[in-house]
């Protein structure tokens, strides 16, 4: 990449439909958790799904900008449900997110990226709290 040249942020909203998307994830205790997760993320952020990037379900969008001048926009939670998890994308800097994630259930963690294999073993509230503190 060229100095002073700014690559574009690959993951942006599209017109795709998040039911069609939903529709084709297999298996369906995954596909099933995703509607779980899709509804929680709509009723806490107040905000209609949508596709992000080809696998991405997001709500809402935020605007950031790094240190580096990096820039670009992202949901201001979300979720993919993924052939390994189901990732939830989840703001990684609220108070009490090493409490909760303890409390949660049996998840890996990534920067800002939380991998859980079902929701079946997961605290409800707990993941409740987490969205509602990470879109405050």
């Amino acid at each position: 990449m060229a100095a002073g040249k700014k690559s574009a942020n690959k993951t942006r909203p599209t017109r795709a439909s998040v039911a069609a998307f939903l529709a084709k994830v297999t298996p369906e205790g995954r596909r099933q958790d995703a509607l779980a997760v899709a509804a929680l993320m709509e009723k806490l952020s107040g905000e209609k799904p949508a596709m992000w990037g080809p696998s991405i379900v997001g709500f809402g969008s935020c605007h950031y900008r790094y240190e580096s001048a990096r820039e670009g926009d992202m949901p201001l939670v979300g979720f993919s449900p993924r052939k390994a998890a189901l990732v939830l994308y989840i703001n990684a800097c609220f108070p009490q997110r090493d409490d909760l994630l303890a409390r949660l259930g049996p998840v890996k963690t990534g920067a800002a990226c939380i991998y859980v294999k079902t929701l079946a073993g997961l605290d409800r509230k707990v993941l409740e709290t987490m969205i509602r503190q990470s879109l405050a």
